[in-house]
């Protein structure tokens, strides 16, 4: 099983709920899909690797099913969407939280880079959340959603130009729609990780290490430097802050951008 004990003080805040989330396979979408899970809520686990999510969805045990959804195709959304909501007969909170990155100075900063980046990280976001808030309008439904993106949303960063773009996007776009619906009784809001240890870290300190011509030990360690609270973040950080802007205890907001970062980004 993914999820703690159930007398952890997750448990009981989404008693009854059911959840979408996207990029699930793996990393932070593994540890919200387990975190809101013991939460009391039923997860649709989806992801572009079908088998991953399957993987996720069996360690959350019954009443929790595998979808596959590549977040940059409209139709494949549409799909994870309504199977979805015919397995868990509707749906009240969206995690969209499908990611990917990838590192190079902007002076060797590929087309296809940038693209990548966008693509999945604000394409996706907005595929995913224009999917969902069509279906809560059209049937007057209220909702939750919570979109991943990154303190690379909110401050730029040597050799993630594009991603931390693409990341901008995403906090942008989680405050217009948030405006949008509000009146609809629909929240909008997304979270921002800092140093997250994860597969995608690893890949990471892969790359600035080779970029930089330094260990990746030395990397990590000044990610850790800069981390105030003086440890690498862990997915259950942040799978933490997504079950609080889901859950009722975040009823009056809406629009906000969510640091965690352990310190590394105040604002």
């Amino acid at each position: 099983m993914l999820a703690r004990p159930l007398n952890s003080p997750r448990a009981g805040l989404l008693a009854g709920k059911s959840v979408l989330v996207t990029g699930a396979g793996s990393g932070i979408g593994r540890a919200i899909a387990g975190a809101l899970a013991e939460a009391g809520a039923r997860i649709a686990v989806t992801d572009k690797d079908l088998p991953l999510a399957q993987s996720v969805a069996a360690c959350l045990g019954e009443g929790h099913p595998a979808f596959a959804c590549d977040v940059t195709i409209a139709a494949s959304i549409e799909q994870a969407v309504r199977d979805a909501v015919a397995a868990l007969g509707g749906l009240d909170v969206l995690c969209a939280n499908a990611g990917v990155s990838t590192m190079n100075p902007v002076k060797d900063l590929t087309e296809q880079e940038w693209d990548f980046n966008f693509a999945v990280n604000a394409k996706g976001v907005f595929l995913t959340n224009q999917a969902v808030v069509r279906l809560w309008l059209a049937g007057g439904q209220q909702g939750v959603i919570v979109n991943t993106a990154s303190v690379a949303g909110k401050v730029g960063a040597p050799l993630l130009a594009h991603y931390c773009a693409s990341k901008f996007a995403v906090v942008g776009f989680t405050q217009s729609l948030a405006k949008e619906v509000a009146a609809n009784g629909i929240r909008v809001n997304c979270v921002c990780p800092g140093y997250v240890r994860t597969g995608m870290q690893t890949r990471e300190l892969a790359w600035e290490s080779r970029l930089r011509g330094l260990d990746p030990a030395k990397v990590q360690a000044e990610y850790v430097a800069l981390t105030p609270l003086g440890r690498l973040e862990e997915a259950d950080d942040v799978a933490d802050a997504v079950l609080f802007l889901a859950s009722d205890l975040s009823s009056f907001i809406t629009g906000e951008a969510l640091n965690v970062s352990g310190g590394a980004f105040m604002d």
